[in-house]
């Protein structure tokens, strides 16, 4: 049965997350429902991370078999036409060899987004977090960069994270100031629960000078999470990229396309 791969857009506000609950408005079933209307039949779509509720994607990746033949037009067009505003397909292609949305995926990016200005914000209260004093950008950068390579992040994941194992590999992690805003991006093979929610919590603890710029390299040490930040809230949070091996020629985010080339799935 051919396997169709599609790059999903989202705004997250209006959402219990992504994934289907019982009584509750997902993207994953907004996104299924519209297709199984374009397809004559029930579709189900498998992504590659899930996103709590008020998350954004940038460019989620999402997969689902279906022996109906339309061709890539009539899945990104048909499938926008019964899709809320809030929710876009960017892309659709046929997947190639054995590709899996989820486990094919060899790293995940994230934006962060913090407004850091007195006022808030009537444009943008559901993409950015709201930091009214100043934070230092650069302060937070160098905290940042002790979390390059792979550690036991425990004191970065949700108390009710279900993951096997605390370690991940993180590839890359950048702050920076654009005018208002101070944007964290990262990028890892995987990300824990609340993960980057955490993290960024953190720096914004150090970039408003709460705690020294070594206060990263102590959590890692502690592996405990109560002895960290509280968790930053989720409508500054955007899932960035996808990455996959090459061989599945999946159309990769230009704004995110620095992944080390030797980078591998952390099992």
């Amino acid at each position: 049965m051919p396997r169709i791969v599609l790059g999903v857009e989202y705004d997250g506000s209006a959402y219990a997350g992504w994934q289907w609950q019982d009584g509750k408005a997902t993207v994953q079933g907004q996104l299924e429902k519209a297709l199984s209307k374009i397809a004559n039949q029930p579709i189900t779509v498998l992504c590659a991370g899930r996103t709590d509720a008020g998350v954004h994607a940038l460019e989620q990746v999402v997969h689902f078999d279906c022996d109906t033949e339309r061709d890539m037009r009539g899945w990104l067009m048909g499938g926008n036409s019964h899709l809320p505003d809030d929710i876009r397909i960017i892309w659709a292609q046929t997947a190639l060899g054995d590709f899996h949305a989820r486990y094919s995926a060899i790293a995940r990016a994230y934006r962060y987004v913090i407004l850091n200005r007195p006022m808030k914000s009537a444009l943008l209260r559901t993409q950015a977090t709201w930091c009214y004093q100043p934070l230092d950008e650069q302060a937070m950068h160098q905290a940042a960069q002790v979390l390059l390579g792979e550690h036991d992040f425990s004191s970065f994941r949700a108390q009710s994270c279900q993951s096997v194992s605390p370690n991940r590999l993180m590839h890359f992690i950048d702050v920076y100031r654009d005018d208002q805003r101070v944007i964290i991006d990262l990028c890892a093979n995987a990300f824990l629960h609340h993960m980057v929610r955490n993290i960024a919590g953190v720096l914004m603890e150090i970039g408003m000078g709460r705690r020294p710029v070594d206060w990263t390299a102590e959590l890692l040490e502690t592996k405990d999470r109560s002895q960290a930040a509280m968790t930053a809230p989720p409508h500054g949070l955007h899932l960035a990229a996808v990455y996959y091996p090459e061989h599945y020629a999946i159309a990769k985010n230009p704004l995110f396309d620095k992944l080390p080339a030797d980078a591998k799935r952390h099992d």
